[in-house]
């Protein structure tokens, strides 16, 4: 079973203030390796974005005002979801938010079983200490330095790195190309010296010469 990694960005915190989402991300894994698949729309969220939203992910109303809206990506979205579970940080948030959008345009609402909250995951194993993406990926050493806005996609991507972090897993790995693992596995075997070189009688009688007169001079 593949896992999907999503992310939102809106115009602000609940949409309940009738807010609504901008951006949604998702990438496809296949045991948290990426699959290459991936769903990014940038939405039209038929109104405007606050000064406040627009300084966290750059989006304007303006740029936003040609995009599609919510509802002509619903059916993309939840085709390409399927029947994977989702990986979300703070998922609490994103959720609420994407199914009130989906109930708007009375489609299939996604379910909590679905769905594993890394920040959930992550005040379990350190608790009292600051959860957020940004500070995970500091604490874990994730590159943040292509985060100069909040971006969904990158997010994803980050979220994977930290979420691997997060099971005390190791980075998965592609396999290497065989004629590489033939090279590696042709110079483990091979000998690092070709040449032996012998001493000849005299050097022995000096060595052993050395040494008695060394064990003396240490031992008596």
């Amino acid at each position: 079973m593949s896992e999907i990694f999503l992310d939102i960005e809106t115009t602000g915190l609940s949409f309940r203030e009738k807010h609504k989402i901008v951006e949604i991300a998702c990438i496809e894994t296949n045991e948290l390796i990426p699959t290459k698949r991936l769903f990014h729309k940038i939405i039209n969220p038929e109104r405007e974005v606050p000064e406040e939203a627009f300084k966290i992910h750059g989006f304007s109303s303006n740029f936003l005002k040609d995009k599609p809206k919510f509802v002509e990506i619903a059916d993309e979205l939840l085709d390409f979801i399927g029947e994977s579970d989702l990986i979300i940080h703070n998922a609490s948030f994103d959720i609420p938010f994407i199914n009130h959008e989906l109930k708007l345009v009375k489609k299939n609402l996604i379910t909590k079983n679905k769905v594993t909250d890394t920040l959930d995951l992550a005040r379990s194993k350190y608790p009292g200490t600051s959860n957020s993406l940004d500070a995970l990926c500091k604490r874990f050493n994730v590159d943040l330095s292509k985060r100069t806005k909040h971006n969904a996609i990158l997010d994803c991507e980050l979220l994977r790195e930290v979420y691997i972090h997060l099971l005390d897993a190791k980075e998965p790995k592609l396999s290497f190309d065989p004629f590489i693992e033939k090279k590696i596995s042709h110079r483990s075997t091979s000998n690092y010296s070709k040449i032996i070189i012998k001493p000849t009688e005299q050097e022995l009688k000096s060595h052993g010469q050395f040494i008695k007169s060394e064990f003396k001079k240490n031992y008596f």
